[in-house]
């Protein structure tokens, strides 16, 4: 019946989804999943905008050789979140904002958004506003790199339990500029691979970075700017 109500004076949705994957010595198996989460879940009550459960399980085959890590094939994820479109689209919904936690979820709901009919679709990942962006490189600098990362261990010491670990102690190896273009989005080889690449989990972040302080402002930064652009989508 809320829902009901909702949809006679509104029909846009924020849609979390990230991924269940191991995240470094001191990282949340599920970080991607609690950062989308946790910035949609304000950004929304800020907009008066319903959040739909979060989409957490999606493509993490590169981290496979790590436990914990769970992945769903790409195309299965891609039709998963066709038919959460489709479902959404069904009941009235025209403005679906998908926020993302995850770079290997970018091309396969852009591929799922573009089989949607009636509805619209927006995905953005939290990281990629400017405001926060700026803040990241503020931070963290080079040593944000591109896995366990200090800024999103950060959002989730704020409402979730913090690691330690000694092993995090010690930054990792840089990475150079050539690895970071061939491997965005999470294009990282196969699993076995890549542990033995990146054995403790971390992809040139040092996580031990991370402090909760840093992670109240990041997520601020980050819930006003999605605020911002949620209602720039729904339009008057």
């Amino acid at each position: 019946m809320e829902v009901q109500a909702y949809l006679l004076k509104a029909d846009g949705i924020m849609i979390p989804t990230g991924s269940i994957e191991q995240h470094g010595p001191m990282g949340l198996i599920g970080t991607d999943m609690l950062c989308a989460g946790d910035i949609a879940t304000a950004a929304a009550k800020k907009v008066n905008a319903l959040v739909a459960p979060p989409l957490a399980y999606a493509p993490a085959e590169f981290n496979m050789g790590f436990a914990g890590t769970i992945s769903l094939p790409r195309d299965l994820y891609c039709s998963v979140c066709v038919e959460i479109f489709r479902s959404l689209e069904r009941h009235g919904f025209k403005h679906l904002y998908v926020l993302n936690g995850h770079g290997a979820n970018l091309d396969p709901l852009a591929e799922a958004a573009s089989r949607l009919t009636a509805a619209r679709v927006r995905v953005k990942s939290w990281w990629e506003f400017e405001p926060v962006n700026l803040l990241r490189k503020d931070l963290y600098g080079e040593w944000e790199g591109m896995h366990a990362t200090p800024s999103e261990i950060a959002i989730t010491q704020v409402n979730h339990r913090a690691l330690d670990s000694a092993l995090a102690t010690e930054p990792p190896e840089k990475l150079t500029p050539a690895f970071i273009k061939a491997h965005g989005g999470d294009k990282h080889g196969p699993a076995q691979e890549h542990r033995a690449a990146f054995p403790d989990g971390r992809v040139g972040s040092h996580s031990a970075l991370a402090r909760a302080d840093h992670g109240v402002a990041l997520k601020k930064a980050a819930v006003a700017a999605v605020a911002a652009d949620y209602l720039d989508f729904i339009g008057p």
